[in-house]
């Protein structure tokens, strides 16, 4: 084990508290915008209007979202207009989709237009009395980033004043920024090998207060421990790809598994990096659940005893970490197939979408198809660990493998996992690839790296489960036909209209346009491409990372359809 870094910060709110609670701050009006949830921020209040401060403490992280939840009285409000800031430095779709999920949020009519370049969002609300007017101010400094790049990011504020008269205007440290900046320095001064993998395991501890709030809208929440979380692991991976010589977003690096394991913590914020070596526990036996009702992700024993009780004829791949990825084939006349979920282990409810369908089609008479129902066992592993924590945060570093790559895009031998679907085309000479993906059921956020996350901007906010048809150069003329039959047999799944129709009205509202086709209520889009073994993949992706109870249901209900559907067009030889 090497230890890079073990260091603590103290809380930023409590020190600004100490500091103004001298009796010479007596009489002075503060503003402060810190990365604290609102309980915390209102107790601060308190203490200072002891010390005779005035003070109003608000959220850096999302403004206008926490602003209109708990400063602006919406009764009898009918439409609201938002001009957003245009700063030179932000993205042109920044500051409206920062807002999110507002429009889902006070079912009203929700207008974003462009405002000045001033770090300000002007908000009108319209109501039969007429409009009112609030100025919401949105901290953020120009930082660079992992890659050296500049970029607008949300910052600790304060203002403070006297007798009207401001005397204080300025970025405020935060702990929440100084967590963020110290753990990418001590990694990026550290003397790695000059070959990739650079190590097996860095692990990125950090216990630290911070925001926590879900909101009612589907799975959407407000939580700065999980955006620091996917900043930092893809601040890393950033890093790591431009040491190696490659782009930003390049998925075949390997630099090892990054975890960055992000709690709760009270007071002082604690960061501990180091380099460990994994940790590869045994799979205990478990037995078969109900797929059917599932509620939450299935445990790697749960999924093992149903790759058993599903018959067929057995094969294993071993993993990075020497976890044992299991396939079953399913011999039969007619044309082949391979089902698989999994790829990227933080997307759970195709492996139960995949299981579901699979103990149907084997009733099927001459079948012939291939099943993995979890690829990335690896990175699985690590999300049923992170899982007990957080079991609500998207945990992107399970998404790729322990090498660090994400493994369809492994370019060379040792194949590894890759081997086990390479195996499973040749075993059913399969032209067609059901390949069951998720997605973020919440917003996705990177705060220290300019906001949206670089490289995945179209999936930074959900918008309803949609498809993916990929095909061979040439083979795209049956694509569209076939999608018409699928979208309308899938859409015909209970409560998949209305929740596609909700996200997709939401994402209309804060990012315009969907950048592709609206088919039967499921967006689609049709790529051409020959990376692929096979002719054909259909990807589903479904907002999953990470659910549970009802949600959990219809998204693995919605996946099991979407296969079943798929299968029946496939063998009817809607794809040729």
């Amino acid at each position: 084990m090497t230890v890079l870094l073990d260091v603590c910060f103290p809380n930023a709110l409590d020190a600004l508290v100490d500091r103004l609670s001298d009796p010479a701050w007596q009489g002075a009006q503060v503003e402060a915008w810190v990365f604290e949830d609102q309980p915390t921020r209102h107790a601060a209040e308190a203490a200072l209007a002891l010390a005779g401060v005035s003070a109003r403490i608000r959220s850096a992280y999302k403004p206008l979202v926490h602003a209109v939840l708990e400063e602006m009285d919406l009764t009898g409000v009918t439409a609201m207009e938002i001009a957003t800031p245009t700063h030179p430095a932000g993205s042109a779709k920044r500051f409206a989709l920062e807002a999110y999920p507002l429009a889902g949020l006070v079912k009203m009519p929700v207008q974003f237009v462009s405002g000045s370049a001033a770090l300000t969002y002007t908000v009108t609300l319209h109501s039969a009395e007429g409009a009112r007017h609030f100025s919401v101010f949105a901290p953020n400094t120009v930082r660079p980033d992992a890659t050296g790049q500049a970029q607008l990011s949300p910052s600790g504020w304060l203002r403070v004043a006297r007798a009207g008269v401001r005397f204080e205007d300025r970025a405020l440290p935060t702990e929440f920024v100084s967590a963020f900046d110290a753990t990418m320095a001590a990694v990026m001064a550290h003397d790695w090998p000059a070959q990739w993998p650079f190590f097996e395991t860095l692990e990125i501890r950090i216990d630290t207060t911070g925001i926590d709030w879900r909101l009612p809208f589907h799975d959407e929440c407000l939580n700065t421990r999980e955006a620091l979380h996917e900043d930092l692991y893809f601040s890393l991976l950033e890093f790591f790809q431009t040491k190696a010589g490659l782009a930003p977003g390049d998925r075949t690096l390997q630099p090892g598994q990054i975890i960055p394991d992000i709690r709760r913590g009270e007071g002082a914020t604690r960061v501990r990096v180091a380099v460990l070596p994994p940790v590869v526990e045994a799979v205990p036996e478990e037995a078969r659940t109900v797929l059917e009702t599932a509620k939450r992700p299935l445990r790697p024993g749960e999924i093992a005893a149903e790759m058993v009780a599903m018959g067929g004829e057995a094969f294993t791949v071993p993993s990075w970490q020497g976890r044992s990825i299991l396939g079953r084939y399913f011999r039969g006349q007619r044309a082949g197939f391979l089902l698989s979920a999994g790829q990227h282990a933080n997307e759970t409810s195709g492996v139960v979408g995949a299981l579901r369908a699979a103990q149907e089609l084997t009733q099927m008479p001459e079948i012939n198809f291939t099943l993995i129902a979890q690829e990335n066992v690896d990175g699985y592993a690590l999300h049923q660990r992170l899982i007990r924590d957080n079991p609500h945060h998207m945990h992107h570093a399970a998404r790729y493998s322990a090498l660090g790559d994400d493994i369809e895009a492994r370019p060379a031998k040792p194949w590894y996992e890759k081997a086990a679907r390479e195996h499973a085309f040749a075993l059913c000479q399969a032209r067609l690839h059901i390949n069951l993906h998720g997605y973020p059921a919440h917003e996705w956020t990177r705060p220290m790296s300019g906001y949206l996350p670089r490289g995945f901007e179209l999936w930074s906010i959900p918008k309803g489960f949609f498809l993916i048809l990929r095909h061979h150069t040439g083979m795209g003329g049956q694509a569209l036909p076939f999608l018409h039959a699928l979208t309308e047999q899938v859409m015909a799944t209970p409560g998949l209209r209305e929740y596609n129709a909700s996200q997709i009205a939401a994402w209309h509202a804060h990012a315009g346009a969907l950048p592709f086709p609206v088919i039967n209520g499921i967006p689609c889009m049709i790529t051409e491409s020959d990376r692929a073994t096979v002719p054909f993949t259909l990807i589903t992706e479904y907002p999953d990372e990470t659910i549970y109870g009802d949600a959990f249901r219809l998204a693995h209900a919605t996946q099991h359809a979407t296969v079943m559907a798929a299968v029946r067009l496939y063998l009817d030889g809607r794809l040729g």
